[in-house]
C-alpha cells in the first residue's frame, strides 16, 4: 500500500512542479507587461488617491506561496483526469467540444466563484480572506495575495470540476490560463476596457467591477460576469455609472505618454 502511494506521489509531482513553475512565470511576466503599459497611462488609474504599489513585495511573497495551492488544485484536476479517476469521462477533443466545454467551464466557474466568494465573506471564513482585502487598491501583484485556505476554497474548482464535468485536460488548462489573465487584469487597478459591453444590459464586466469589490468590500463578488451580483442584489450601485465615466475617458484622445525622467 505504501509503495503504491509513493508511486502515485512520484507520478503526480512532475505535473505539480511544471504547473507551479508556469503559474509563477506567468504571474511575473503578466504583471511586468501590464505595469509597462499602465505607467504610460496614469489617467486610467481607478483609485487616483491610493497607491496599492506600496504593498508590492508583501503581495509578491504571499502570491508565490498561495500559488502552491492554486497549482496543486490544477495539477490535481489534470492528474485525476489523466488517471481516469472521475465520475464522467472527458469528451473527445475537437473544435466543437473545446468551445462547448470551455464555455460551460467558464460559466460553472463564475457560479462557483460567486458563491464561494460570498462564503469567504461570512463571519466564519473572513479571517482567511482578510489577507486578500489588505489590498484596498489592488495591483497586478494582488491577484494571488491570498491565505492558503482562501486560495483552496476559491481555486479548488479546478480540482473538483473534472470529476463531474466531461472537461478535456486541454480545456481545463485553457480555462485556467484565461482565468489568470482575467484575474491579473481585473486586479490591475487601471481601466482600459470600459464599454457598453461591460455594463447593463450586458453581463460582461471590466476592471472597475473587481476594483470596487476591493475598495467597497460588500459588492461585486463574481469573476467573469455580473449576472449573479445583479440577480442577488450585490452589484455595486455605482458600477454602471463609473463604467460610463471611463467610457468617456476612452473616447478622448490619449494624452502624451508619461516618460520617466522627462
Amino acid at each position: 500500500m505504501l509503495d503504491q502511494a509513493l508511486a502515485i506521489l512520484f507520478e503526480f509531482l512532475p505535473i505539480y512542479a511544471a504547473v507551479y513553475a508556469i503559474n509563477v512565470f506567468l504571474y511575473f511576466a503578466t504583471g511586468w507587461v501590464l505595469i509597462k503599459i499602465q505607467n504610460r497611462h496614469p489617467e486610467r488609474r481607478i483609485q487616483q488617491n491610493r497607491r496599492g504599489e506600496k504593498r508590492m513585495w508583501k503581495e509578491i511573497r504571499a502570491s508565490v506561496l498561495s500559488l502552491t495551492v492554486t497549482a496543486g488544485c490544477l495539477a490535481g484536476g489534470i492528474f485525476l483526469s489523466l488517471k481516469g479517476w472521475t465520475l464522467v469521462s472527458p469528451l473527445e477533443l475537437s473544435w466543437w467540444s473545446f468551445i462547448l466545454m470551455f464555455a460551460i467551464s467558464v460559466i460553472a466557474f463564475d457560479t462557483w466563484f460567486y458563491w464561494m466568494h460570498r462564503f469567504m465573506h461570512t463571519k466564519l471564513m473572513y479571517r482567511f480572506h482578510a489577507e486578500h482585502h489588505r489590498s484596498v487598491a489592488p495591483t497586478v501583484w494582488s491577484t494571488y495575495s491570498d491565505d492558503l485556505v482562501d486560495a483552496f476554497v476559491m481555486q479548488s474548482y479546478y480540482l473538483f470540476a473534472v470529476i463531474i464535468l466531461p472537461i478535456p485536460v486541454v480545456v481545463l488548462i485553457a480555462h485556467r490560463l484565461w482565468d489568470h489573465f482575467n484575474g491579473t487584469i481585473g486586479h490591475s487597478g487601471f481601466e482600459f476596457y470600459a464599454s457598453p459591453m461591460s455594463r447593463m444590459p450586458s453581463p460582461m464586466v471590466c476592471v472597475t467591477f473587481h476594483d470596487q469589490h476591493h475598495s467597497r468590500f460588500r459588492y461585486n463578488f463574481a469573476n467573469f460576469f455580473s449576472f449573479w451580483d445583479r440577480v442577488c442584489g450585490t452589484i455595486d450601485p455605482k458600477y454602471d455609472e463609473q463604467v460610463k465615466v471611463f467610457e468617456k475617458l476612452g473616447e478622448q484622445p490619449d494624452p502624451k505618454p508619461v516618460v520617466p525622467g522627462e
